[in-house]
């Protein structure tokens, strides 16, 4: 399995992945993907091999009507994943950043030690970061645009009656 990235709908980058469905929910599945399928193009893969082999279920929206069993095409929007990546990976580090900076020039004015401070802040800062972004979270969960997607079935599971010889 290997992610690819296609152009749908009015040049939007995708990134698509294969899986199998799991369970229907109204309006959803639960879809069965490689973890490392995501990866298989990065340069830094090796350092994640431990996850190799892995699956995950992931919640999708199934607007194709895929039924379990079926073999499916997921896809999430390209700027979409670069959007999350930037909020989950570059913003607490900024934040990390950022509080140790100010802990560093404020433990002096406090009396307490410039190290202690920029440790106490920067992780102060960092935790702060991280439970913002789990509400907020729970905000784009309920927005579809950075919901993975069923884009195409590529085989279903319901198996056609065969034609008989009968003349």
């Amino acid at each position: 399995m290997i992610a690819r990235y296609g152009k749908i709908k009015l040049g939007v980058v995708m990134v698509r992945e294969e899986g199998t469905v799991q369970k229907t929910l109204p309006g959803k599945a639960i879809v069965k993907v490689q973890r490392h399928a995501a990866c298989e193009h990065c340069d830094s893969r090796g350092a994640c091999d431990i996850f190799e082999g892995k699956e995950v279920e992931v919640e999708v929206i199934n607007e194709m009507e895929a039924k379990e069993g079926d073999r499916v095409e997921v896809s999430v929007p390209g700027r979409s994943l670069l959007k999350l990546s930037f909020f989950v990976y570059f913003l607490p580090v900024v934040a990390l950043v950022i509080g140790a900076t100010i802990g560093n020039y404020l433990g002096p004015v406090a009396g307490i030690s410039a190290a202690l401070a920029a440790i106490v802040c920067g992780g102060v800062m960092m935790g702060a970061t991280f439970w913002t972004l789990k509400r907020m979270d729970k905000l784009a969960i309920a927005t579809d645009a950075y919901s993975p997607k069923i884009t195409r079935i590529l085989s279903s599971s319901v198996s056609l009656p065969q034609a008989s010889d009968n003349k």
